[in-house]
């Protein structure tokens, strides 16, 4: 029997910014009862959940449902190990790609738009339920005519408008919150995060950098970027060799030995790290169900709409501060921050202990051998750090692009945090240095 177009409409995520700004404003009131209730527990001595069970469940609910900008947030969310339970963790973690699927009906209209026939004739075999549902698209696994298993990545209809609209309506906030006060004025980091990410809603551009990105990792050969499959490819789906492993998200809580979380660890940081200094690229979306520890032991990467691309005096200042802390040197951290892009409006001695107190955090496991990530406090300590010195803080600006490379560093310091190592991570990083 058909499916009611209606019943497909309804699965599929929830465009017109007024809309989305209804269901955001509904979820913010829920949560905001819970931090409440979470407060009032503290009040008389007891050690509550930053996060309930049930606000975490609504929390998945919403932002998978709308997806786009809103579900991206939750990814952010879900990575954060230092104030959520296991129990919570596990919940939020369902954002990173198992959010509600579009019906197959929805998935084979698009394919057949973009490629020209259904699925069953593109392809000698396509599984109906999806691999994965994330943010922006789904993927599934198919197989082509001479047998080469695939993943097929279908966009949600309508997404790119519906992005548009998320990012206008953050974009008003950020404007009102500039408005305020000039040391407030995030407009520029905001414009260079909506281009990155509305410039992710284009497969054929995403398949470009996905084949950059391989040619980037490829004097790393224990890591893995897929295949691009041209002839299967367009704007709206993106067809890449299949990876045959299970995502971090889920080789995590099968207890790996202690060997092997280094390991895996290991490749995590060659994996962030090398191509930036190497190629001057970044992986920008680093969340748990974006690697995949393979079945032959290499770390496989997924997603490559955010790869970042950055400006060479960007790259070239950010290696030799790396360099210089891998080697325990003294350095002149102002000056480095100011080739980086940086500007202050601090003295410059008050300038330079703000930011070589952050060095001092992130570079922990270059200095202390063996370091222990299980117990690692690096992003609370940040965090700490830049809540008691915020107003200074504002007074020292860090240059647009340098957004999405914090985004991927936090991002790869909480995967680090997740897997929990141990070992001579000193030596890894003295193993990044080595390919400069």
């Amino acid at each position: 029997m058909a499916s009611d177009p209606s019943d497909v409409d309804d699965k599929l995520p929830t465009q017109g910014r007024l809309s989305r700004f209804r269901k955001l404003a509904g979820l913010s009131a829920q949560l905001g009862a819970d931090v409440l209730m979470s407060g009032a527990k503290r009040l008389v001595g007891q050690e509550p959940e930053l996060l309930s069970k049930a606000a975490a469940e609504k929390l998945v609910s919403t932002l998978g449902e709308l997806k786009g900008a809103a579900m991206k947030l939750g990814q952010v969310v879900s990575m954060d190990t230092e104030f959520l339970s296991p129990e919570v963790r596990q919940v939020i973690a369902r954002l990173q790609n198992e959010a509600p699927p579009m019906p197959y009906e929805v998935v084979a209209r698009v394919v057949r738009e973009e490629l020209g026939d259904a699925p069953g004739v593109l392809f000698r075999e396509f599984e109906r339920q999806p691999l994965a549902a994330a943010s922006l698209g789904q993927v599934h696994r198919a197989v082509l005519h001479d047998g080469r298993p695939v993943a097929v990545k279908v966009q949600y209809p309508g997404i790119a408008e519906t992005l548009v609209g998320d990012m206008e309506n953050l974009g008003l906030v950020v404007k009102t919150m500039s408005k305020a006060s000039r040391l407030t004025d995030g407009t520029a980091y905001f414009r260079e995060l909506r281009e990155e990410m509305l410039l992710e809603t284009d497969y054929r551009r995403e398949a470009e950098l996905c084949t950059g990105f391989a040619r980037s990792v490829a004097g790393l050969p224990e890591l893995k970027v897929p295949e691009v499959i041209p002839e299967r490819t367009t704007g709206r789906v993106l067809t890449l060799e299949l990876l045959q492993g299970r995502t971090l998200k889920d080789w995590v809580v099968s207890e790996p030995s202690s060997a092997e979380r280094f390991r895996v660890a290991r490749l995590l940081i060659l994996a962030i790290y090398g191509p930036f200094f190497t190629h001057g690229e970044m992986h920008a979306d680093p969340h748990p169900g974006n690697f995949m520890v393979l079945e032959d032991g290499r770390l496989g990467l997924l997603d490559f709409g955010s790869i970042k691309r950055f400006t060479p005096r960007f790259v070239d200042a950010n290696r030799r501060m790396f360099l210089h802390a891998v080697r325990l040197e003294s350095m002149d951290v102002l000056g480095l921050s100011r080739e980086v892009g940086f500007t202050t409006e601090l003295p410059d001695a008050e300038a330079a202990d703000l930011i070589q107190e952050i060095l001092r955090i992130a570079g922990r496991p270059m200095r202390s051998s063996p370091y222990d990530y299980a117990a690692c406090s690096i992003t609370r300590d940040m965090k700490l750090h830049f809540a008691r010195n915020a107003p200074r803080f504002l007074k020292i600006r860090p240059p647009a692009e340098a957004v999405m490379f914090f985004r991927s560093t936090g991002g790869l310091a909480q995967n680090l945090r997740l897997i929990g190592a141990n070992g001579d991570f000193r030596r890894v990083f003295e193993e990044v240095a080595a390919l400069l």
